[in-house]
């Protein structure tokens, strides 16, 4: 292919990438690289059967996107395996506990309720983390000066030396997940997570009230919107 249809095609990438993305900041070279990547034909890898060889009707009643729903679930409960491994020695106990104070890390301050929303959990399953990082001394809690009904919580000083202390071997958790994947593909799915995770956010924080059929047709009139 001549250089100038090269250079055409990649202008028409770009003007695709640029329809698509959704994102809360400026998009970078990564970013666009992953999408060219992802939208590239690749020889399918090795991979487990899960299914037997009874009721053939389950598994081909089975479509594409059920698939990665589960594949998902799975990747999730195999990175909770590494993460306890790398918090067996600390006195941060849980991968909640974890990202909580990560989170504030990155803030002065957040209340009770946007640090939960942040962390995409139920309002109790939030307070009780908070609970244990408040006993544990990781956080403190203090009044909003702003609106009394609410409370503001700040990761302390021990909080931060035990994260400093932790983060190494985080980035070793990393390292395994990401597996056999080559740093393209790495690129290409930190993209397709971060795009996921732009739209679910938006259900999370605004329809999640919904029954699973309204959130489907919901999910669907989001994606026509973009």
């Amino acid at each position: 292919m001549a250089t100038k249809e090269v250079l055409k095609q990649l202008i028409d990438y770009l003007y695709e990438f640029e329809n698509q993305y959704q994102g809360d900041k400026e998009y970078t070279m990564t970013d666009f690289l992953g999408f060219l990547n992802a939208g590239q034909s690749h020889e399918l890898p090795v991979t487990r059967e899960l299914a037997g060889g009874e009721e053939d009707w389950v598994r081909d009643n089975q479509d594409q996107n059920t698939e990665i729903a589960r594949m998902l679930v799975f990747i999730y409960r195999y990175a909770v395996i590494y993460f306890k491994k790398a918090l067996k020695e600390s006195n941060i106990n849980t991968l909640d506990e974890f990202s909580f104070l990560i989170v504030l890390m990155t803030y002065p301050f957040l209340t009770k309720t946007e640090l939960i929303n942040k962390l995409i959990m139920e309002k109790t399953s939030g307070v009780e983390v908070i609970k244990r990082l408040l006993k544990q001394e990781l956080i403190r809690e203090f009044d909003n000066p702003n609106d009394k009904r609410s409370i503001m919580v700040a990761i302390t000083p021990k909080g931060k030396q035990e994260l400093s202390e932790l983060l190494p071997k985080m980035g070793l958790v990393g390292s395994v997940v990401v597996g056999n994947l080559t740093p393209t593909e790495v690129s290409s799915l930190s993209f397709l997570l971060n795009k996921l995770d732009y739209h679910h956010n938006e259900i999370f924080m605004n329809y999640k009230g919904l029954s699973l059929e309204e959130l489907s047709q919901k999910s669907e009139d989001l994606k026509k919107d973009r």
